[in-house]
């Protein structure tokens, strides 16, 4: 029997509230200034902790773009939050499309030193994008892709992380799946479309959700390959709002975060149940 104690269980509640506080202040923070104007949150130190009552036209400025109270012209978010979700829908795509083929051939076809192309393409989790970053933009550059979709998804379709989570997978479905596949005449791609997809839609579904946010936050790349600001994404766009400025309307920064952060909040919101399921669920 579990001895319940009263002071260890408010303990851990305090302890619960604190972290939340502690992640939730600056969501809140940003929430309050994106409902005030530049010169309240300029004039007033420490800024005021209330919301405003400027938060639609802030949010329209911030949308849309336009003029603001000081003769600045602020780009409008909603053109880069596009260019933010068709790459982060590219991307993210794209990995798995290239992890499932790659995963099913290393599980299921036999050929020369298959165990020695793993291990090269898992060793490549140990190098981070920078440690490759110059010979990448030297091939996109001398390909003419600087300012493309192209540009900004294909160096980075490629995933070992997926490839190795669906290899681990496809490595527990039963052989007599494969037997029974291969009594009834199913072809490998046959096998591939009617069997392995189906049983890896929970796994699809979680690496999707992390594939999609980590292609929509998205920055020292598409600084390198974008030179042109009308391919700037949402995350570069927001660097753009706050630098080489005297003046910085703080509350269209603000406003333009909190756009940034919705699409990637609706994402997991969507696929919660599948993303848990996903990684959790060893019954298969």
């Amino acid at each position: 029997m579990i001895e319940r104690r009263p002071g260890l269980q408010i303990l851990s509640h305090v302890v619960l509230l604190i972290g939340v506080a502690v992640v939730a202040f600056p969501l809140y923070l940003t929430l309050v200034a994106s409902t005030q104007t530049a010169e309240q949150i300029s004039r007033s130190i420490p800024m005021s902790m209330l919301p405003g009552t400027h938060m639609l036209e802030t949010y329209q400025l911030a949308l849309f773009g336009g003029k603001t109270s000081a003769g600045g012209n602020i780009p409008g978010a909603l053109s880069m939050m596009r260019i933010s979700l068709i790459s982060a829908l590219i991307i993210s795509i794209g990995k798995i499309a290239i992890s499932l083929l790659s995963a099913f051939a290393l599980v299921y076809f036999r050929f020369p030193f298959r165990n020695t192309l793993f291990w090269m393409i898992f060793i490549t989790l140990m190098l981070p994008v920078e440690v490759r970053i110059s010979p990448t933009y030297a091939v996109v550059s001398n390909l003419g892709l600087l300012n493309t979709y192209a540009g900004l998804t294909v160096p980075l379709i490629a995933s070992a992380t997926a490839t190795f989570l669906l290899r681990q997978f496809f490595l527990t479905v039963p052989d007599e799946l494969v037997e029974a596949a291969r009594i009834d005449g199913a072809g490998p791609m046959r096998f591939f479309k009617d069997i392995l997809l189906p049983l890896s839609a929970t796994n699809i579904a979680a690496l999707f959700v992390i594939q999609f946010i980590y292609g929509w936050n998205q920055y020292l790349w598409p600084l390198l390959v974008t030179t042109n600001e009308d391919m700037y994404p949402v995350v570069l766009g927001i660097k753009r709002l706050i630098s080489g400025e005297a003046y910085t309307e703080w509350n269209v920064v603000m406003a333009t975060a909190i756009l940034a952060m919705l699409p990637p909040a609706m994402v997991v919101i969507l696929m919660q149940k599948w993303f848990v399921k996903g990684l959790v669920d060893t019954e298969k």
